[in-house]
């Protein structure tokens, strides 16, 4: 049998509760795990938690210097370097094929930019260092295979942007991705796909806008003929609806507010985000840096142990279909 691979976990904002999260998720799994961060800081963290250093054999460390000492609960922008520090280490590792997957604790993109370094988000981020043309953003309720999962068509743009923003050529490139995704990563023979409209009622044929009729039709006409099992567009205010989302692998939502809310009701607390599109696994927690908790110990990982679970799956269907 092939020797399993770590998964790499950036430890996110030293000054919110990334450390800590990574920490008691990797200590409650048994699959190998790598941790990347300042090796001070988690030895600190880890002692403050009442977690026995060194860590456990499955755990290991890559060590990545602070740029400024960590406080927890207080940001400094001398450190946004050291948080893209761990993620360029991440990124140079899993492409060099040194582990399996990543998993990303929580960043904040604020102070990034305060810095003065754009910063839109790990997937951006991730997407910029691959040189890939497309990603896409799926958040799933939890890491089972028959957990809800939403896909989004668009990320973090402003209302007034979508319609200028979903195009034919996006969505054929979403589907194409998903789909994708859905057969190599997760196994599945023939993906169902279920895609949302943009506007209520999903246009209303015609009298609440025209980007159904435009645009998103067209694209699944065009997905189907290339073999993908695309329905809709349906409304948004019905597609969750239970007994029809579950007939479903995933949902294609046009934008993020339409179809996060409903996953987060679902299942925040095992939340998970995975990227699709990029050359190895990437997952992520489904919350923020938690500042105001930050250094108390009461931090829940089951979002982190949710997307370590699900790195190891994925990576693992993987790396056998294209053995």
């Amino acid at each position: 049998m092939t020797e399993l691979r770590s998964v790499a976990v950036t430890t996110g904002e030293p000054a919110g509760i990334g450390p800590e999260v990574s920490l008691k998720a990797a200590a409650a799994v048994s699959d190998p795990i790598l941790l990347i961060g300042d090796r001070t800081l988690l030895e600190a963290e880890a002692r403050r938690l009442g977690i026995a250093w060194p860590l456990p054999a499955h755990v290991s460390i890559r060590h990545v210097q602070l740029r400024a000492p960590a406080e927890p609960g207080r940001l400094d922008t001398r450190n946004s370097a050291y948080v893209l520090d761990i993620l360029r280490a991440a990124h140079e590792g899993a492409a060099a094929g040194e582990w399996s997957a990543v998993v990303t604790a929580p960043v904040q993109k604020s102070i990034i930019i305060e810095s003065g370094v754009p910063f839109t988000g790990h997937t951006e981020f991730f997407q910029d260092l691959c040189g890939v043309r497309r990603v896409v953003m799926m958040l799933t309720s939890n890491a089972r295979t028959d957990a809800m999962k939403v896909a989004l068509a668009t990320t973090h743009l402003p209302i007034a942007r979508l319609s200028e923003a979903i195009t034919g050529e996006l969505l054929d490139e979403v589907l194409d991705t998903l789909n994708t995704a859905l057969a190599r990563d997760y196994g599945l023979a023939e993906p169902r796909i279920l895609v949302t409209g943009l506007n209520p009622h999903a246009g209303e044929n015609g009298h609440m806008g025209h980007e159904e009729i435009n645009t998103i039709t067209p694209a699944l006409e065009r997905a189907r003929s290339r073999g993908i099992h695309a329905d809709g567009p349906v409304p948004a205010d019905t597609a969750f609806v239970p007994g029809h989302w579950d007939r479903y692998d995933a949902v294609l939502c046009m934008y993020h507010d339409q179809g996060l809310p409903v996953l987060k009701h679902v299942g925040f607390a095992e939340g998970v985000n995975v990227t699709l599109g990029l050359p190895y696994i990437r997952t992520s927690v489904d919350h923020g840096t938690a500042l105001d908790i930050a250094g108390q110990g009461k931090a829940d990982d089951t979002s982190m142990i949710s997307a370590l679970r699900l790195a190891h799956f994925l990576s693992k269907n993987r790396e056998t279909r294209m053995a």
